[in-house]
């Protein structure tokens, strides 16, 4: 009984990958007529179910485009959904995954043959987190390079390069670009579609120190620096240098006299003094202005100043 569930099981995740959501539900019946109470079979039961209903809201869209970005846009509720049901299948997952981004994925290229306006940077990055998502990281690379040409300083953008580059072992290059994204814009990042181990240990590490699901990205960069995760650095131009000053300004006054903002000023203050320091030892400047940052960074949060002098 239990290798005839096993096939099955295995026959639905098989036919997932290959966008046959219908044989897949097929076979999952069938498991079910074996063996009725199995936990996984019961599981993917209901995650393939919240997805035809995704699947078929999208139909009733009236462009690909739109249709592509709604069901991308359902992965975030999906995760929630996940959370009510309890228990993880691991390979379930992946195969659900796999069918939700192929999906996407059609009706994205089928917007780049059709409708022509739509020929954007947000086209371009959508298709290549389609393609990250699918398991075909040089296309997703191609895409979202392309991408990030037009959108230099887009978080969202920078954010899936690195993780495409993670995945693909391009670990240096992939510190790089995830240390910028999370200085651009932490909430514009995605985190549930990040999936490299890179960046998914260091956004378990935050979540284990009790922090919210908005204030996670925020404290990533942060414990990204402290952990030796984003220890690759680079040197600032002086035009960045002044932006980087001119940032740090407007935020020591926002700790100071908005308290509202403090659950993005605060970190967001401490990772650009980290940025400030980096580049104060990379030019060799005065220790002095060093150790004024390092007690700007303690005035503001101890421990974190502990933390990082050791």
């Amino acid at each position: 009984m239990n290798n005839s569930v096993e096939r099955l099981i295995q026959e639905a995740y098989d036919s997932l990958k290959a966008s046959n959501a219908t044989s897949a539900a097929t076979a999952l019946d069938e498991a079910m007529k074996v063996d009725y109470e199995h936990p996984e079979v019961v599981y993917a039961l209901k995650c393939l179910n919240w997805w035809a209903d995704r699947i078929k809201r999208s139909d009733e869209l009236s462009s690909a485009y739109e249709k592509g970005e709604f069901l991308l846009s359902q992965w975030k509720p999906f995760y929630v959904f996940l959370d009510r049901i309890g228990q993880n299948y691991e390979r379930c997952l992946y195969a659900i995954r796999r069918f939700v981004f192929a999906s996407a994925l059609y009706h994205f290229q089928e917007a780049v043959e059709k409708e022509k306006d739509q020929q954007e940077p947000v086209l371009l990055l959508q298709i290549g987190r389609c393609y990250k998502g699918c398991g075909n990281y040089e296309l997703a690379i191609k895409y979202l390079e392309q991408a990030a040409r037009f959108k230099r300083n887009d978080a969202e953008t920078i954010s899936e390069l690195a993780d495409v580059n993670a995945l693909l072992e391009e670990t240096r290059y992939a510190k790089v670009l995830f240390r910028e994204a999370f200085f651009l814009d932490p909430q514009a990042i995605e985190l549930r579609f990040m999936e490299s181990e890179l960046i998914i240990r260091l956004r378990d590490k935050v979540k284990s120190l009790g922090y919210s699901d908005i204030e996670t990205p925020e404290w990533i960069p942060i414990y990204g620096n402290l952990l030796g995760v984003f220890s690759v650095k680079r040197e600032l131009k002086q035009i960045e240098l002044g932006k980087l000053k001119q940032s740090i300004f407007s935020l020591e006054n926002d700790v100071k006299n908005r308290p509202e903002n403090i659950l993005f000023s605060k970190p967001r203050l401490i990772n650009r003094y980290f940025w400030l320091i980096d580049h104060y030892e990379n030019v060799r400047e005065e220790s002095a202005l060093i150790e004024e940052t390092m007690l700007k960074i303690r005035v503001i949060d101890p421990a974190i100043y502990e933390q990082y002098r050791n």
